[in-house]
């Protein structure tokens, strides 16, 4: 009797025992109904979670009846905490929605809607969306630049029409082109790295890199840096990563061709209960040899941020981003021919025309200080002061000029000499703005900003050099042994600079159809060097309409006119100073937005036109007089065509192409019509990357085909030898057009674990990077590369 009831009682038991449990399910959904994959779900009361899974679907099971709390977080998304009440056995098809908080650049990229590039306003100083700024503007996303591996900066822009390498100077530096204008500058997280005006470029790592914002047009004009030298055709600003308020991260090990090892680390996550303060940490370590014999680099890079919500209005952000980089530079290869023939030397991998111990330095640091307040519902306060600090030291050989035997030239064989420069830079800004945002007066609505820039620019520089050392011959074994050498000591350059930017915007909303947008800059620019300070100051008015017929189609006219401050000082023949150069913009287009604003297609005309120049004058001999002369018209037209996002929803998609028209028109120097060095009229780009779903689910595949049209290899002078290489009244060769072919592959085990493989440059076509008669450096030839990563 006793085991009977016994029995009973344990069944009585557990009966109640699973009549008190519960199973709750439902889907993790987006403010525009998408699910939201892998989002994390946790019960903290009871130290219950799971994951969804890649469709957003989630089961907690076991769950005790009573009233819980629901955590629900996702990256690029605010963490949500919602009541559930188990009551029964089942709660079905529960939908818990998640809005974006900060979302990671890949979603702009991919089209999701709503998303906003971080750091966006540093550039363009409006909260507006891409889509609906005047400019053109171009965002490539983490998740581009970790599909395709891209580890540079023109391998990262080669996805942006119209943007495409000016030179690498032997692959010690980056300096990129965009609408026929050299080395448009490179900024980070919104403030210039390299403060010398003449676009050289730089070095980065894309392991720190959140996105990459090409803003091009008008969109320069706000910075001030529509004064640099190629800042008419616009510029690229590099976003680093900063805090997320959810665990998480990544870790990857690389692989690749040419010995490339490249472990990487991000780990980021909020460091207190209440998700007030938020770290994140990213690094990279790198060593790697070169197609070619001799050519090696290291590099490390760590990119630490810090950030404060000191209440549901203010919040504080640190970032710090350090990168130190050594490598081989490569003085590539020849032209067997005169300047007007194309006869570029294909030099075998194994041979190095440089010396042993050629080594270039580079170390960059940046970091920044935001403090953004929310005034009120419409109002915002951003503050911000951002530093750079550039030291570069490089070590070379050089290739002189061409020998002749019994006055033939002789294209093989080449004078080599050896040269050594450092350079310093430090520059600053800081930046104030007042923003409104959907400001109401009467039945007008008003996005506008107000404010102002301080920037200082300082640089020094020291070199010496020896232009002949010993003669060498391309076709045979050269010694790369620097035997010991006197070297001639150079003129030490410095300078700085301080500038003061007053600033205003309106985008002025007079129906839903119809929006004007007005802007003026107002600068003052002091130069200092140790001979003398040169002033100056320039008005740029900004001026534009949005007209939008249907909801997703924005069509867009804009105009701009900026000033050159450093021509300003330039004298004419009587010895009056001739004031600054001017640059006219007008620029056109449709930003189109489709699929729920999936896919985005834009359209864009432009004209810039440089008149009124400072030109040099020249006296009989074509010797230049050191004074100049108003006049001239350089001019640059084209169009540009883009498109980005998914066409299906498991097929991304990012293509454009340009065409660039760029002509030197009445000008002292250059041939009438003539184009200026290294621009190519066409180049396109088109990538697209499949998901698999059902049973191949997991696995990706990706590709990319990248044409870049041929461009002179020189300026083509009409009697004044200006640069290094020209031939007075020769026309300059044009270098090939190339094109290259890169293809990806990688599958995902799970929400931790995946692997990706890359060949580029798939049919191992070779292209050339040339710098006038300096560098000629060819392409990358084909490679192939690995990466596994856990995600934390």
């Amino acid at each position: 009797m006793k085991v009977f009831f016994l029995f009973i009682n344990l069944l009585i038991t557990t009966t109640i025992f699973a009549q008190n449990f519960g199973t709750i399910s439902g889907t993790i959904m987006d403010d525009e109904n998408n699910p939201v994959p892998f989002a994390n779900i946790f019960i903290e009361e009871l130290k219950k979670g799971g994951l969804a899974d890649e469709f957003g679907k989630y089961i907690l099971s076991e769950v005790p009846y009573g009233d819980w709390q629901i955590k629900v977080s996702s990256v690029g998304f605010g963490t949500k905490k919602i009541p559930v009440t188990v009551t029964s056995a089942y709660i079905d098809n529960q939908i818990i929605r998640l809005s974006l908080d900060n979302p990671l650049s890949e979603v702009e990229v991919f089209g999701r809607r709503l998303s906003h590039p971080d750091k966006i306003e540093a550039l363009t100083r409006l909260p507006l969306e891409p889509y609906e700024q005047i400019q053109s503007i171009s965002v490539i996303s983490e998740k581009l630049i970790a599909n395709q591996g891209a580890l540079s900066i023109s391998e990262a822009t080669k996805n942006v029409p119209g943007v495409y390498t000016f030179a690498t100077y032997g692959n010690k530096r980056e300096s990129m082109s965009s609408r026929g204008f050299r080395g448009i500058p490179i900024l980070k997280n919104g403030v210039r790295v390299h403060s010398d005006f003449r676009g050289v470029g730089i070095l980065t790592d894309m392991q720190g890199v959140d996105n990459i914002q090409v803003l091009k047009g008008a969109a320069s004009i706000t910075q001030g840096v529509a004064t640099d030298l190629g800042s008419p055709g616009g510029v690229i600003n590099i976003v680093t990563k900063t805090p997320i308020y959810q665990f998480g991260g990544a870790v990857t090990q690389r692989f690749g061709s040419f010995g490339q090892v490249r472990p990487t680390f991000d780990i980021y996550g909020p460091i207190d209960d209440n998700q007030t303060v938020a770290f994140r940490i990213n690094g990279a370590l790198e060593r790697a040899d070169s197609f070619r014999t001799g050519v090696s680099s290291e590099r490390i890079y760590i990119n630490p941020s810090f950030q404060w919500k000191i209440d549901d209005r203010t919040k504080v952000t640190l970032e710090f981003d350090h990168f130190d980089d050594s490598r081989t530079p490569d003085l590539g290869t020849v032209n067997l021919a005169s300047n007007d023939v194309s006869a570029i030397y294909d030099l075998p991998a194994d041979q190095f025309l440089g010396f042993e111990n050629d080594r270039s330095l580079t170390k960059n640091t940046t970091y920044s200080l935001r403090f953004d307040r929310q005034l009120n519902d419409k109002l915002t306060l951003k503050t911000a002061f951002y530093k750079s600090h550039l030291k570069l030291d490089d070590k070379g050989a050089s290739l002189g000029s061409v020998i002749s035997v019994d006055d033939v030239e002789q294209f093989n064989l080449r004078t080599r000499g050896y040269s050594t420069s450092t350079r310093n830079d430090d520059n600053g800004v800081l930046q104030i703005d007042l923003i409104g945002d959907d400001f109401k007066t009467g039945s007008i609505t008003h996005t506008f900003q107000v404010g102002f820039d301080y920037r200082t620019s300082k640089y020094s520089t020291t070199n010496q050099s020896l232009s002949a050392l010993d003669t060498i011959n391309v076709y045979e074994d050269n010694s790369n042994t620097l035997p010991n050498v006197t070297l001639n000591p150079g003129n030490p350059g410095a300078a700085e600079s301080k500038s003061l930017g007053l600033v205003a915007q309106d985008v002025v909303s007079w129906t839903e159809w119809f929006k004007t947008f007005m802007g003026v800059r107002y600068s003052t620019t002091e130069t200092i060097t140790d001979v003398e300070n040169d002033k100056s100051d320039a008005f740029s008015p900004l001026g534009g309409i949005i007209v939008s017929p249907f909801k997703n189609i924005n069509i867009f006219t804009s105009y701009t006119n900026s000033a050159y401050p450093r021509t300003a000082a330039r004298l004419g023949v009587n010895g009056e100073a001739l004031g600054n150069e001017r640059y006219d913009q007008l620029e056109a287009g449709v930003k189109t937005s489709w699929l729920a604003d999936r896919l985005r297609f834009n359209l864009t005309l432009f004209k810039i036109n440089n008149r009124n120049i400072n030109l040099p004058v020249y006296d009989e001999n074509w010797v230049a007089t050191g004074y100049y002369q108003k006049g001239g018209n350089d001019q640059r037209q084209g169009v540009e065509i883009e498109l980005t996002g998914r066409i299906l929803e498991n097929l991304t998609a990012v293509a454009g192409y340009s065409y660039i028209d760029a002509q030197y028109k009445e000008h002292t120097a250059y041939v009438y019509g003539s184009a200026p060095l290294n621009t190519p009229k066409h180049t396109a780009n088109v990538y697209l990357d499949y998901t698999f779903q059902g049973l191949l689910q997991g696995l990706s595949l990706g590709g990319g085909v990248y044409y870049t049209g041929e461009r002179p290899i020189n300026d083509w002078s009409s009697g004044a030898v200006t640069h290094e290489g020209i031939v007075p009244n020769e026309k300059p060769f044009n270098v090939a057009a190339y094109t290259l072919t890169n293809l990806q592959a990688g599958y995902k085990f799970n929400h931790h674990w995946d692997v990706r493989l890359m060949v580029n440059n798939v049919f191992d076509q070779i292209g050339y990077n040339a710098y006038r008669t300096s560098y000629i450096n060819q392409t990358d030839p084909r490679s192939f590369a690995g990466i596994l990563r856990y995600t934390l």
